[in-house]
């Protein structure tokens, strides 16, 4: 496809049908895939249906089999849940990055999750749309056409940039979740289309320049808790574009403006472990005994 996707062109065509977001990229989406509404809805469930299984998963605790990472999440909603403690950010917020952490751990456990829009951001969107679906009493067919406004955001950034954090940075994959995520969260909350626009725009503001620099190439360490940390700027993003909030910069111009930055990163900050939290001390000593040791032993994976 030659021809750049422009999220201004479908939020202006849903603003002028007087529709959701959700409505018009549905019908757009049923024309386009030669499936029914229903069908694509049920498609969209499935896969919610995984990132529910995927956060209850990492919410038991689950450790990775290199042992770097494991236990945060449980470890983070436990401690909301106790009487005395200080929730600083909020429930909603605080669910968010729990159900976010808790799929970035299923995942380093090598655990099923939805790559939404990469492994490495999988916790993004899935800890937003179950935090909200907590909080707010969602039902199925709201996160699923929540889903369908996600994945078409994401479909934009991928035609206009990438979702790579090895093309981008970690700006193309946890800041692409984000956007996903924020975008979501306006439209299943009642938003209109250009504020879904603006919570997209805000994202990429707040997270551009995000560098890929995973401890030994895992994506696990910072991967992991940058999830939790971009699922709370993609519900910011949210606040404010439900507020009324407008982003000065376009979010197909938001999104054109990442690709360039991601273009101009050097390779040691794109996914290679050769710069940024990859090299320092800390995390060069443990990589270095990580690979030293019998790595291919049977038992590291029974």
């Amino acid at each position: 496809m030659n021809e750049k996707i422009s999220l201004r062109t479908w939020i202006e065509a849903a603003a002028g049908q007087g529709v959701p977001l959700h409505t018009y990229l549905l019908k757009l989406s049923s024309e386009e895939l030669e499936l029914s509404e229903d069908a694509i809805l049920e498609q969209m469930q499935a896969m919610l249906q995984v990132m529910e299984e995927s956060a209850a998963f990492g919410l038991t605790g689950v450790s990775s089999h290199s042992g770097l990472t494991g236990g945060a999440a449980k470890k983070l909603q436990e401690a909301s849940q106790a009487e005395n403690y200080k929730n600083i950010l909020g429930g909603v917020v605080n669910d968010a990055v729990a159900y976010a952490m808790a799929v970035g751990e299923c995942n380093a456990a090598m655990g099923r999750i939805v790559a939404a829009p990469t492994a490495g951001a999988s916790g993004v969107l899935p800890g937003v749309l179950l935090s909200l679906k907590q909080h707010y009493s969602l039902n199925e067919r709201q996160m699923a056409e929540a889903l369908v406004v996600a994945g078409n955001i994401g479909m934009v950034i991928a035609n206009r940039a990438s979702l790579s954090g090895a093309m981008g940075g970690c700006q193309a994959e946890c800041g692409s979740g984000a956007a996903m995520a924020a975008g979501a969260a306006v439209d299943v909350l009642g938003g209109t289309p250009e504020q879904v626009g603006h919570a997209v725009a805000i994202v990429f503001k707040n997270m551009l320049g995000l560098v890929c620099d995973p401890v030994a190439g895992l994506v696990e360490v910072p991967c992991i808790k940058r999830n939790g940390g971009a699922a709370a700027q993609a519900l910011l993003a949210a606040e404010l574009a439900l507020a009324g909030i407008t982003s000065f910069i376009p979010a197909d111009e938001a999104i054109d403006a990442m690709k360039s930055v991601g273009d101009r990163l050097p390779c040691t900050l794109k996914e290679t472990a050769e710069g940024g939290l990859a090299q320092t001390p800390t995390a060069l000593a443990w990589a270095q005994a990580y690979f030293a040791a019998p790595f291919f032993n049977a038992s590291r994976f029974s």
